[in-house]
């Protein structure tokens, strides 16, 4: 089948484009108001875009308290969304009144920071500290869009729980971090292999994968 995104005629019961483009990385979104409220929200509009310097961004579908806040106070923390805390990340979407913490909706902790005012996620195995570099609003065919929102940040500081690592490495598998697929649906990953990237076309110097 092939369909216009112009015209959405596709024929079936939801738009498939979620679920193509997927699995996506969770970006459990924590920041804090220059009034002091917290705020946590999953986005699945995220990613690391860059190593030098590491910056991560997140998709916004409005500006919502996480980009405000974060824009506002040049600030925010990634925490990773894992499957013992698929239902507090869940709880934690919750279109939550602005002053009141999903924090406390989900059931979580707050954790201090080191160099960022906003909030981590105690339970949550590993946490990124932030500072915003850029905000915008994407461009589409006919100009900026109306609606989505992006925030960059640079990674400033990292925090992990020593139990998600294995032999010096940050084990995915031991982390279980959840991504985000199309309609309601989530995954978690369990299952790692490896696989050594060829230095020549023939490939012919390509050990065979190591599965777990």
């Amino acid at each position: 089948m092939f369909y216009e995104t112009d015209r959405n005629e596709h024929g079936l019961p939801h738009d498939p484009l979620k679920a193509i483009v997927a699995p996506r990385p969770i970006g459990w979104i924590s920041t804090r108001s220059k009034g002091g409220a917290a705020n946590l929200a999953p986005y699945s509009f995220f990613n690391l875009v860059a190593d030098d310097p590491k910056l991560v961004m997140f998709s916004s579908s409005g500006i919502k308290d996480s980009a405000t806040f974060a824009v506002e106070t040049g600030e925010f923390v990634i925490n990773l969304a894992t499957y013992p805390l698929r239902e507090a990340m869940n709880r934690s979407s919750a279109a939550a009144p602005r002053g009141v913490s999903e924090f406390e909706i989900a059931g979580l902790t707050e954790a201090p920071c080191r160099l960022v005012r906003a909030p981590r996620v105690a339970e949550s195995p590993a946490a990124l500290e932030c500072k915003v570099t850029q905000s915008f609003r994407p461009m589409g065919l006919d100009g900026p869009s109306p609606s989505a929102f992006i925030v960059i940040g640079q990674v400033v500081g990292v925090h992990i729980d020593e139990r998600v690592l294995r032999d010096g490495l940050f084990a995915t598998d031991l982390a279980e971090p959840l991504t985000r697929l199309g309609y309601l649906d989530y995954a978690v990953t369990r299952e790692v292999f490896t696989m050594r990237r060829p230095k020549r076309p023939d490939a012919s110097d390509i050990a065979p994968a190591d599965v777990p």
